[in-house]
């Protein structure tokens, strides 16, 4: 009887001590969280129209303890009662979570997270507690992204391009009214007169090179800018100018601007039109012609105006080989000091655009450089003023013009 009751003992102690173990991890483990209510899905603002902001209201768990809520659910379904598949997971203390896809195809296949414009979708969130305890999902919420026809974040840019579109228009007006505008003298404009004289005192022709780029870029347009002023003074001194190009539309625009030029000048019949050749659109062939020229033709006065890119040493020293007197000019940050270093003067990136203003005297480019020069102290006031409320510790300026992309 003694050893039943021994027997006995060991048996309910085990089982109590199970017992204990279960209850003790169920502890741990705890209650799961109560759900989240009020799932709604906004239309993201300041979008292209893909993308939506899930919110929802907490679980009444969120904060009651450590392990209670660790963070939320979000998933998505084309119905109400469909298929929902998790979009993905937002932290505790979060109600809203930012589901954007505008990727259309991924891998050159349907991307079938893409959200179409106009289209509804449906959310349901839940609440994950510690291990594997997770909420009852919400009621469905439901929404549909549209296409923002205007980003509010964006207003400061807005009133910039205003105020400085006001400026190119008054000063436009005004240049055309025949109001004289200061601008800065440049050291290589300048000397443009006295090259152009020292290839004619010396029987030397005069070479312009309008780069590697193309037709279309800003540097290019500007070079041909001056290319009209070089050729308007060749053609009053009768020096040849040689145009050596790479692009079949800058030959055509340069054969026209050189004509042109010589037809102002009162000399169309100095007008060659062989003297804008086209070489070739290879960049290290065309360099080669060019060199070629130099040093067959002993051009006394070499310009360089437009975009270059590894050639600008090649040429400027080719160029101090045959002794010419050379003036540079890119907006091309990399060659800038290889021009600098080899040529005798040198435009340095907007000191390019502001030279065709200069040369041209033409109220739209003159008005233009102009605006952006008072665009330029709106700015550094702008920047001046708000570095000194920053360290005021007054955010005032800086909330007003940070731009939310």
């Amino acid at each position: 009887m003694a050893r039943k009751s021994v027997l006995t003992f060991f048996i309910l102690a085990f089982a109590f001590a199970g017992l204990d173990a279960q209850e003790a991890s169920m502890g741990a483990l705890g209650p799961p969280p109560a759900a989240p209510s009020n799932v709604k899905a906004p239309d993201k603002p300041n979008d292209t129209g893909h993308g939506l902001l899930v919110k929802w209201d907490l679980s009444r768990d969120d904060g009651a303890g450590l392990d209670n809520v660790l963070a939320y659910e979000v998933w998505r379904s084309d119905a109400a009662d469909g298929e929902y598949t998790k979009r993905g997971v937002a932290v505790k203390g979060t109600s809203e979570y930012d589901d954007t896809d505008d990727s259309e195809r991924v891998n050159d296949e349907p991307n079938p997270d893409f959200i179409v414009t106009g289209k509804t979708y449906y959310y349901k969130v839940r609440a994950m507690a510690g291990g594997t305890a997770y909420s009852d999902f919400s009621e469905p919420g439901s929404g549909q992204a549209v296409e923002n026809w205007y980003h509010k974040g964006k207003t400061p840019i807005m009133i910039g391009v205003i105020i400085f579109w006001a400026f190119v228009v008054y000063f436009i007006f005004k240049a055309r009214q025949g109001q004289e505008f200061y601008v800065r003298p440049l050291a290589g404009i300048n000397a443009v007169d006295d090259a152009i004289g020292r290839a004619t005192e010396m029987g030397r022709p005069i070479l312009f090179v309008l780069g590697t780029g193309t037709a279309g870029d800003i540097a290019t347009i500007a070079g041909f800018t001056i290319l009209s002023r070089v050729a308007k003074l060749t053609a009053e001194y009768q020096t040849p100018v040689l145009v050596p190009v790479n692009d079949p539309v800058i030959m055509a625009v340069a054969q026209e601007t050189v004509r042109t030029a010589y037809l102002e000048a009162g000399r169309p019949e100095l007008y060659k039109p062989e003297n804008i050749s086209y070489e070739t659109a290879m960049q290290f062939p065309y360099v080669a012609a060019v060199n070629g020229i130099m040093l067959r033709e002993k051009t006394a006065t070499n310009f360089y105006m437009g975009i270059f890119h590894a050639e600008s040493l090649i040429l400027a020293e080719t160029g101090n080989i045959a002794g010419s007197i050379q003036i540079s000019g890119t907006d091309q940050i990399s060659q800038l000091p290889f021009f600098i270093a080899a040529t005798d003067y040198t435009l340095i990136g907007e000191e390019l655009y502001a030279a065709s203003a200069y040369l041209s005297k033409e109220p739209v480019q003159v008005g233009t450089l102009k605006a952006q020069d008072w665009a330029k102290a709106v700015l550094m006031a702008v920047l001046l003023a708000g570095a000194v409320l920053i360290s005021l510790a007054i955010p005032f300026l800086k909330n007003l013009v940070d731009v939310n992309l």
